[in-house]
């Protein structure tokens, strides 16, 4: 074991570079004041209803609010005021991302880890995980899957904490999957967005992914609570340096990573704390780079194989919580994607989609899990059980009879909006109109590639609906000629062209 810490923690001093976070500390603290959000969340108790009407409102005109803001939201205890909330989180989401749902699906290259996460099935001392690391033939045949029998066009690539994980994997694995074109029913399925969940890097190693074509960056922090986030990550392991996490998204930035992705894993510490240490993050994130993240992510804690932390941590959050502290971030960062994942059960989902503009389908958490098993969940391959294995069709019908289309849209990065370019356009509710046509286009493409006679049906009912929608908005949010270019796109993804949009 001494011979294990040992090369554990020279390994440590040889990835961390503590100098790239100092320039992002203030009198060498970091943005998260632990006394300070305790002190708000007390002192804001007794808050009005008339004050949180106000808060509401100043999420309506999607500005970031404040951390005493949030705590006040984070104190209501009447339930009428809470649907309040909830009715204005759904307010906010449809004027910004209108009433579109983008999809993806997790692809795992890697169960090899050097971290040993007390909460997680993937931990290095975990001996029940089979261990592996994707070939590049390998990933090749997973996207294959993901993209022409699935349909999917994003992927969120997750990758575990190891040597043979770094940079240059990461950036060989981007690029097979791009290269990806698999014929459908009528078009082709490829994946045309690529983002990625791995570890913290230094800048240098940023400026690579990001040549290499990465989308959005993802780094979870798991918990802003210092003493919790000490207690569940071992000190002589990487993860265990808590600033070095912190500050992953500030390096990213800097290194030219426009996009990046908060997170924190529900059930580590309490609900209320990690909404504000989130906020916290993207007000951040705003202050250094006039911009907050692309996205917000709220994972629960969920079963693994050995891993019986899980159900002894003492803070789980039920599901009327659950839906508060979506609603509470929903309105904190307005302008944000918020991620709703398959860790969640159908029942769930339906809850919180309101609020919500991104959530996976037909996902599977296991290392070549799409292309090698069954449909069945295998504890011993996954990182933790999922609460919905529906399949993307069965997502999509679903989506679909609640009034939500479903957006396979990845024009927009690749035309440059993205970080700034983006931000005022989702600010002002513009990007929601632009979106809406390539949500259109896209959707009637996935419809025919890949849906079944019976979601096909449904869908083609909603594209109709949606397209007499745009029609009626002409020309107030849609100029005529762009209704026309939209009508003959439209006319010509029917007919068997692809990937047309605005």
């Amino acid at each position: 074991m001494q011979d294990i810490l040992e090369q554990s923690t020279q390994r440590k001093d040889r990835i961390i570079k503590s100098a790239e976070n100092e320039k992002y500390l203030a009198g060498g603290r970091c943005f998260i004041d632990e006394a300070e959000i305790f002190r708000l969340l007390a002192q804001r108790r007794d808050t009005q209803a008339g004050q949180v009407r106000e808060i509401i409102s100043k999420a309506m005109e999607i500005r970031t609010l404040e951390l005493f803001e949030a705590a006040a939201l984070l104190n209501v205890h009447d339930d009428d005021l809470w649907d309040e909330i909830f009715a204005a989180a759904a307010r906010i989401k449809t004027k910004v991302y209108d009433n579109r749902v983008v999809t993806f699906a997790p692809l795992y290259c890697s169960s090899l880890c050097v971290n040993n996460c007390i909460y997680c099935g993937f931990r290095g001392e975990n001996q029940v995980i089979e261990r592996r690391r994707l070939s590049l033939e390998e990933v090749a045949g997973e996207s294959e899957v993901l993209a022409g029998k699935l349909g999917h066009k994003r992927l969120v690539v997750v990758f575990g904490e190891h040597p043979s994980s770094g940079a240059d994997y990461i950036c060989d694995v981007m690029r097979k999957i791009y290269g990806i074109r698999v014929k459908a029913r009528r078009g082709y399925g490829a994946i045309r967005r690529v983002n990625i969940n791995a570890a913290p890097m230094e800048i240098n190693d940023y400026r690579k992914v990001k040549a290499a074509g990465i989308g959005t960056f993802q780094v979870f922090q798991e918990t802003y609570h210092l003493p919790t986030y000490r207690s569940v990550h071992p000190e002589w392991t990487i993860k265990g340096d808590y600033l070095w996490r912190l500050y992953s998204l500030h390096r990213a930035m800097e290194a030219g990573i426009d996009d990046v992705a908060i997170g924190a894993l529900f059930g580590l510490y309490d609900w209320r704390f990690e909404v504000m240490g989130l906020l916290a993050h993207a007000r951040d994130l705003e202050k250094h780079f006039g911009i907050g993240p692309h996205t917000v992510s709220f994972p629960r804690l969920e079963p693994a194989a050995n891993t019986p932390f899980v159900t002894e941590s003492g803070y789980a959050v039920g599901d009327a919580d659950f839906k508060k502290l979506v609603a509470v971030l929903r309105l904190a960062i307005p302008y944000s994607g918020m991620i709703v994942t398959c860790r969640e059960n159908p029942r769930v989902m339906r809850e919180v989609i309101p609020m919500c503009t991104q959530r996976d389908a037909s996902s599977r958490v296991g290392i070549g899990a799409y292309s090698e098993r069954g449909e069945g969940q295998e504890e011993n391959i996954q990182q933790f059980i999922l609460g919905d294995s529906r399949s993307l069709d069965a997502v999509i019908r679903d989506l679909a009879s609640l009034g939500y289309i479903t957006s396979f849209c990845t024009a927009g990065y690749r035309c440059g909006r993205t970080g700034d370019n983006i931000m005022g356009m989702l600010k002002s509710g513009k990007e929601g109109h632009l979106c809406k046509l390539n949500a259109v286009l896209t959707f009637q493409e996935w419809l025919e590639d890949f849906a079944s006679e019976e979601t096909r049906a449904i869908g083609e009912k909603l594209a109709a609906r949606e397209i007499a929608e745009i029609k009626a908005r002409v020309p107030r949010d849609f100029p005529v000629e762009m209704f026309v270019m939209f009508n003959r796109y439209y006319e010509r993804i029917r007919s068997g062209e692809r990937d047309l949009c605005f």
